[in-house]
C-alpha cells in the first residue's frame, strides 16, 4: 500500500507554511481544510479529508536550536491518540532519540542535516529503539550531512525519506533522479518522497515507481490533492 503522510511544520506553537527550505521566512499556514494555524485544528482538518494513519511533524525550533514544540506535540498526541507521529526535532544523539521514543509522542526522524557523526546511528542500530527510527536524507543543491552517509546503507533504518528541501512547497514535482539513486543504494528500504509533490498524478507515479509513500503538505491544503485521490491510493 502507498502511504501519503501529511506534513506539519511547527514554529512557536503554530503551524507554518514551508517553502523551499527557507525556514526563517515561513508564514503562518493558511489552509482550505481548517481555520487558523493551531496544530490541533490543522491535523483535525487533515483527518476530515482522509483518515491518515501517520502525520509527519517538523519541530523547526528544535531543529534550529531556538526552543522546542513538545507542548504542541503532546497536545496533538492527546487529541489524536490513534495517529502515529513521525517527528524531526533535530535529534543529534542516540540518548535524545531514546528519550523521545520513550515519551510516547511518536517515532523519531533523524535528519542528516542534524547529525554530526555516525555514532548515533551505530548506537541506535543495536537498540530496541531502532525500529522507531526514520532517516531523512536531506538535500538542497547537494546533500546536507556527512557525505559518507550516502555510501553507508548499512547504517540506514528500514524507513528512509528522500527530502529535497529546495522543492518543498515549490510545486516542481518529485525529485525523480534522487529517488532512483537512493532506491538503488538500498532497494529493500521503504522509501518516502518529500518535496515538490503537486497532485494525484504525482502520487500515482510515485506508487508506480515503487515508492512506499510521499510526504505532502501544500497540495493538501490548497486542494490539488483531494479525498478521492487519497481514497484511491489507499485501496
Amino acid at each position: 500500500m502507498f502511504h501519503v503522510v501529511p506534513v506539519i511544520d511547527l514554529r512557536e506553537g503554530g503551524v507554518v507554511h514551508a517553502r523551499r527550505g527557507d525556514r526563517g521566512r515561513y508564514p503562518p499556514l493558511r489552509s482550505l481544510l481548517c481555520a487558523g494555524n493551531d496544530p490541533v485544528a490543522v491535523v483535525g482538518g487533515l483527518l476530515r479529508l482522509h483518515p491518515f494513519p501517520v502525520v509527519y511533524a517538523a519541530d523547526l525550533d528544535a531543529i534550529q536550536g531556538t526552543g522546542d514544540n513538545r507542548p504542541a506535540l503532546a497536545r496533538l498526541k492527546a487529541a489524536f491518540p490513534d495517529v502515529g507521529f513521525w517527528v524531526d526535532a533535530g535529534f543529534r544523539s542516540a540518548d535524545a532519540v531514546r528519550g523521545f521514543v520513550a515519551s510516547g509522542l511518536g517515532d523519531a526522524v533523524l535528519g542528516s542535516e542534524s547529525l554530526d557523526g555516525f555514532a548515533p546511528l551505530t548506537a541506535l542500530k543495536a537498540s530496541p529503539a531502532w525500529e522507531r527510527v526514520i532517516l531523512s536524507l536531506d538535500f538542497r543543491d547537494r546533500f546536507v550531512g556527512l557525505p559518507d552517509l550516502l555510501e553507508r546503507p548499512d547504517l540506514w533504518p528500514r524507513r528512509i525519506i528522500a527530502m529535497t528541501l529546495a522543492r518543498v512547497g515549490s510545486g516542481e514535482g518529485p525529485d525523480w533522479s534522487r529517488l532512483a539513486e537512493i532506491g538503488r543504494t538500498k532497494p529493500q528500504a521503504s522509501l518516502f518522497a518529500a518535496g515538490g509533490v503537486r497532485n494525484g498524478d504525482d502520487l500515482r507515479d510515485l506508487a508506480a515507481h515503487g515508492s512506499a509513500g510521499a510526504l505532502v503538505a501544500t497540495a493538501l491544503h490548497d486542494g490539488r490533492i483531494g479525498g478521492a485521490d487519497l481514497d484511491a491510493l489507499s485501496r
